[in-house]
């Protein structure tokens, strides 16, 4: 039977479905144990990971059975393109499958850090206090614009998403066509610069490559808006944290949510980063993962790697 190795977690019902046929096996640390992970793919047919697996060169080197490997999610920065193209492995990324829980993430936290002063009281009613005045400083969403920086299926369904609940929409992306039939409901932004200054709520769609690395930093921050937020959900090397918790310090920006970062797990170093900072959600890389779009992108990648593993059947 051909194996299939997991190394990150996968809703239950996927792996029962491709036991069936085949020779499956789960352990959701050995993304944290290269050794044992390279061990564990030698005579593998598939490997199916999420964000935390190396896939690199030297890893599918040494797994010549290697077809196909399975993404949980859509992020690819963890997998070595090159090197699974030159050996003719499918690399099976669950496209959309987590576009709906991603986009829920932005708007629930761009409407909690716009509101933030009104939930901020509760030891204080708890104390018997009544500091309604104090908390009374929150904006309203209607009216104000949502950046998205990145157009792709996720910017695409966060844009559909923000509008329904009374923002504007506003998108800067440079390999999206211009005749694309998302730019009927989306303005679109000529510049990364335009959209900074533009936008009331800024939030980051696009992969991390080498052209995206860095890509808001100290100088893109300060173009923004006074008081506004910024959403990153896409991958932590694309802002530059330090900058990011400066700009929230000295009150230039109005509050941040963060749910990729630059190391993750996250490290002591990058958690005093943050520390001190009231206008400031911190999540740990979970904004695609619900429930329910577990049970999707597990069902998706399952039926992905089956696929393939049944064509390349003699």
């Amino acid at each position: 039977m051909p194996k299939i190795v997991i190394s990150e977690f996968m809703d239950e019902a996927a792996v029962e479905t491709l036991r069936a046929g085949n020779d499956v096996h789960l352990d959701e640390t050995l993304c944290e144990r290269p050794d044992d992970l390279a061990a564990a793919i030698a005579q593998a047919a598939a490997l199916i990971v999420r964000n935390r697996t190396q896939v690199t060169a030297e890893l599918i080197a040494n797994a010549p059975n290697l077809k196909a490997v399975g993404r949980l999610g859509v992020g690819l920065d963890n997998i070595d393109l090159v090197a699974c193209k030159a050996r003719g492995i499918a690399v099976l990324p669950a496209i959309g499958a987590n576009a709906a829980s991603v986009a829920e993430y932005v708007l629930c936290t761009a409407m909690l850090l716009l509101r933030a002063p009104a939930f901020s009281g509760t030891a204080q009613l708890q104390a018997g206090k009544w500091p309604r005045a104090a908390l009374s400083q929150g904006r309203e969403l209607a009216g104000k614009t949502m950046g998205l920086i990145g157009f792709g299926s996720i910017g695409q369904a966060t844009a559909d998403l923000a509008r329904a609940a009374g923002f504007a929409t506003l998108a800067h992306d440079d390999f999206l066509p211009a005749d694309h039939a998302a730019w009927k409901t989306t303005s679109r932004a000529a510049t990364l610069n335009e959209l900074l200054s533009r936008s009331d709520v800024i939030s980051l769609h696009c992969p991390l490559t080498d052209a995206t690395r860095g890509l808001i930093g100290k100088n893109e921050l300060a173009a923004m808006k006074p008081g506004a937020i910024l959403i990153n959900t896409a991958r932590g090397g694309i802002l530059d944290e330090a900058a990011l918790a400066a700009a929230l310090r000295s009150g230039h920006l109005g509050g941040a949510a963060v749910d990729v970062f630059s190391t993750e797990p996250i490290d002591a170093a990058t958690g005093k980063v943050f520390a001190g900072l009231e206008n400031i959600l911190l999540t740990p890389h979970v904004a695609g993962v619900t429930i329910e779009s577990n049970e999707r992108i597990s069902s998706m990648t399952a039926e992905n790697v089956l696929r393939v593993l049944n064509e390349a059947k003699p």
